[in-house]
């Protein structure tokens, strides 16, 4: 149970600085990045906006949701959970 639960805990944690990475922040989508193809490309085929609910809207909403420094207090709090566990 309790590797499981570090696994949910890591991806949980995990997910803000990969949003990140692809370019989904909260301050917007980041310029040239894997994110502003993704919403170029949706765009186009929505005829020139961002459907609501759709893939982008929804990674953009969650993007600008965290930071990474919240995600940075998200894995702190993991690892002293699990510092707790392992501890006799």
């Amino acid at each position: 149970t309790g590797v499981l639960l570090f696994s949910l805990g890591f991806e949980f944690a995990a997910a803000p600085l990969v949003l990140a990475t692809v370019g989904f922040t909260t301050a917007g989508i980041t310029a040239g990045s894997t994110a502003a193809a993704m919403m170029s490309s949706a765009a186009v085929a929505n005829g020139g906006g961002i459907a609501v609910g759709s893939l982008v809207a929804m990674l953009q909403s969650a993007g600008g949701l965290f930071s990474a420094a919240s995600a940075g207090g998200i894995i702190g709090g993991v690892a002293g959970w699990l510092a707790g566990l392992c501890r006799p």
